[in-house]
Order: structure tokens, then sequence, then C-alpha cells
């Protein structure tokens, strides 16, 4: 079974920094775009930042000069490093992936997979 696992959230002070990662596991032929969404409390979720395969990467402006993203796709792992974080940096973060996958009949096909979510929590 095809799923993405994420780690790396928590409870940390303003100005402190986290890593979350985001591993794709199961029979997996490619991986395209990896990104990271945050949701806030009564918000609605936003783009954080992305990587293509080419390693092209989108940083939402809030964030910019803070937060870095990677992947290690000899570990089908994408990363987010977040430094310098905010209150404002609050919320679910969630992993996205497009993998190449194959279906029962044997065809690859491009899908959509989302992590389960990481609670991170800046205080003041």
């Amino acid at each position: 079974q095809v799923q993405l696992v994420e780690s790396g959230g928590g409870l940390v002070q303003a100005g402190e920094s986290l890593r979350l990662s985001c591993t794709a596991s199961g029979i997996i032929f490619g991986i395209n775009n990896m990104a990271w969404f945050r949701q806030a409390p009564g918000k609605q979720r936003e783009l954080v930042a992305s990587i293509t395969s080419a390693e092209k990467v989108t940083i939402r402006d809030s964030v910019k000069g803070r937060f870095t993203i990677a992947r290690d796709s000899a570990k089908n792992t994408v990363y987010l490093q977040m430094n310098d974080l905010k209150e404002d940096d609050t919320g679910v973060y969630t992993c996205y992936a497009l993998l190449k996958v194959r279906n029962a009949a044997g065809t690859l096909y491009d899908n959509n997979y989302w992590g389960q979510g990481t609670q991170v929590t800046v205080s003041s």
C-alpha cells in the first residue's frame, strides 16, 4: 500500500526551528511534485512550499527566507526546514506527493497522495 508518512511536528517557542519529514512508502515507480500544505484553525489550507522532480522550488511569500524545502529522491523523502518560527506558522502541516504507481492491470499512472498531517504549534 502506497502512503506518505510524516514526522517532525511539535511545540516550539517563537524563533525556534523544526524540520518536517515526509517519506513515500510502498511500490512506487516515480515521484513527481512534492509539497507541504498547512491549515491554521479557522482558515483554509494553503500551500507552503513545493518542489518538482527537477527540484524547481516554490515558497510561500510569508515564509520566504525562513523555510526551505528539499527532497532526497533516493529515500523518497521531502523535508521542510522551518527556521525562526512565528505564532502565525501554527497549524497542521500536511505532505502531498504526485506519485507514479501501478494498478492491478499493470498500468502505470500518476496519483495524488496526502500524509496524515502533523501539528506544529508555535508559542510566544
